[in-house]
């Protein structure tokens, strides 16, 4: 029985939204493994030759553990795997403002700081509030892609280590690899990070570290679940094994990433994604917009782009993908329409940056 080969018609557009980003060919080769059995020694294998590379990037020296979700996923385990009285949420974007209310889902009691989008954590906010007393564990974001603001986990980590209770969650979605994280060095958690971005792999792993601080209140948390039990990552993790049936695929890529970015140098990675940043920023300044986020709270994985100039932002992104054939994004939530947002994570080059900032020019002159 001949067996019909599948083509693709479609050519997609060049990614520069802030996730998923562009996946390299030898990416895509890298995944392109044979299927093993995940109880067996060779998933063993291949899981533990992605831990030390794993460590460094989070600057951590606990187990990382891989889970078959998007970050979300571990998002809402941590506060439900490590509340037992109070979650403080810092909110500033869409992404930390959704997680208080992921918390009220999941009738954890919350409450939260609120900041104006476009605004970042204040540590002293965070000092005065958790004064209060009640709160066990604080969440923060650290790179808003909703609004380009990165906010200093150090600072904030050093605050909430005042109050010994209390627990901090830090989502790196779109900085891990991009920028340095030191999770141990800082007095971090929790570290999560969704694969589709600054790691540059297609959706669906979630890599995670916990302190052993973590793992204590964990074991002694009510209905934690099964699914993202992180004691039973804990548990798999000795056996260089995950709870469920992984991602493989993913894995295979991610262990190509990671060898990469270790052969490039993470010190390397990180002043790259500077530079390709700041190449972004000048674009915006020669072109007379601004910036959303504030001077020195600036991501330096994408950019947020203020629509001070008022040019309709969906008909120039459209024009840019009919023309040119790349995609960047316009605002999220309650930024639609005063924003437009071009990513530089994962494997970019000043090539790659070069294309998508010259096609932004040569479209910009019929919106203004």
């Amino acid at each position: 029985m001949a067996i019909a080969k599948l083509t693709t018609t479609v050519t997609l557009p060049k990614l520069y939204i802030p996730g998923p980003v562009n996946i390299s060919p030898l990416t895509y080769q890298a995944m392109n493994q044979p299927m093993m059995g995940h109880r067996g020694k060779d998933f063993a294998e291949l899981y533990a030759s992605i831990q030390p590379g794993l460590k460094q990037i989070i600057g951590t020296t606990r187990p990382v553990y891989l889970a078959p979700s998007s970050a979300w996923g571990v998002m809402e385990a941590a506060i439900r795997n490590l509340t037992q009285k109070k979650v403080l949420n810092l909110c500033c974007g869409a992404f930390s403002d959704k997680w208080y209310d992921v918390a009220l889902r999941c009738g954890i009691p919350a409450e939260k700081i609120q900041e104006e989008w476009g605004n970042y954590i204040k540590p002293d906010e965070v000092r005065s509030k958790l004064a209060e007393g009640g709160f066990d564990v604080v969440t923060l974001v650290h790179n808003e892609t909703s609004t380009g603001v990165m906010n200093d986990v150090a600072a904030i980590a050093k605050v909430v280590k005042e109050f010994p209770d209390v627990l901090l969650v830090v989502d790196t979605v779109s900085s891990l690899s991009a920028v340095p994280v030191k999770m141990d060095e800082w007095g971090v958690d929790v570290i999560i990070a969704g694969v589709q971005k600054a790691f540059a792999l297609p959706p669906g792993l979630n890599i995670f570290a916990i302190s052993e601080a973590a793992l204590e209140r964990a074991k002694s948390t009510p209905d934690r679940g099964y699914y993202f039990d992180f004691l039973e990552f804990e548990k798999h993790a000795i056996n260089n094994n995950t709870p469920t049936t992984p991602a493989i695929s993913i894995i295979y890529g991610l262990q190509h990433q990671v060898r990469g970015m270790l052969a490039e140098g993470l010190e390397n990675r990180y002043e790259r994604h500077a530079f390709l940043n700041a190449m972004v920023h000048n674009w915006v300044a020669a072109n007379g917009f601004k910036h959303f986020a504030p001077y020195g709270y600036q991501s330096k994985s994408l950019t947020a782009i203020s629509n001070n100039r008022e040019i309709d932002v969906p008909a120039y992104i459209e024009a840019i993908r009919a023309k040119h054939n790349i995609l960047i994004n316009g605002g999220y939530g309650k930024a639609k329409g005063i924003t437009f947002r071009v990513s530089n994570m994962g494997d970019e080059t000043v090539e790659t940056m070069s294309e998508v900032l010259e096609a932004m020019s040569d479209i910009l002159p019929g919106f203004i």
